[in-house]
């Protein structure tokens, strides 16, 4: 079954009443509608004002909170940045699953690297075809200009003829504040095939 991976996380979440949405590789395919490579893990984004009620909802699963690439418990205790990587661990099931926490000011996700970057809610996330919710490619593409990978090039490599020109145009921008002269900026100029 296509995206039986995010499936199983929209189930999971159907109750969870703030906003969440699958982040990372998954959401790149995900607003292109069909998988483009494998994928070996899933992550998740929700806001970090949301963080509280994630571990309420999800109460009978582990959690562990990543600092400088360890994991340590994660009691309730409010996590604030640099800590924006959380895990989730099922016993019973033995899944796990990444929480990226996102950070908000008024009504707008800001970029955790460099907050003077920022988007209005309403633009962060859509829905696929199939009802699952993602975080719009820009941003996700704005991520994986750190310590970028094969994986990483791959999904800039599928997605660039899908990004209309408002989404490349705020990525050049985020990128020529955050990174001037990123490779990326040179990805954002090119004309868009699709308009999404």
């Amino acid at each position: 079954m296509p995206f039986e991976q995010c499936q199983d996380i929209a189930s999971l979440m159907n109750n969870f009443t703030k906003p969440w949405f699958i982040a990372g590789g998954w959401a790149i395919d995900l607003f292109i509608g069909r998988e483009t490579r494998e994928h070996k893990d899933l992550e998740m984004a929700i806001f970090r004002k949301d963080q509280l009620y994630l571990k309420k909802y999800l109460h009978e699963w582990d959690f562990k909170k990543v600092i400088k690439g360890k994991f340590f418990s994660w009691e309730n205790e409010r996590l604030e940045l640099p800590v924006h990587e959380i895990h989730a661990f099922n016993k019973l099931t033995g899944y796990e699953i990444e929480f990226l926490l996102n950070e908000t000011e008024d009504n707008d996700w800001r970029f955790r690297r460099d907050l003077r970057i920022s988007l209005p809610f309403n633009s962060v996330r859509s829905n696929s075809r199939i009802g699952i919710p993602y975080l719009n490619p820009e941003i996700v593409l704005l991520y994986k200009t750190k310590n970028t990978r094969d994986k990483d090039h791959q999904d800039f490599i599928s997605i660039k003829d899908h990004l209309n020109a408002d989404k490349k145009q705020w990525l050049r921008n985020a990128l020529e504040i955050h990174e001037p002269g990123h490779k990326g900026c040179n990805l954002c100029s090119e004309s868009p095939n699709e308009n999404r």
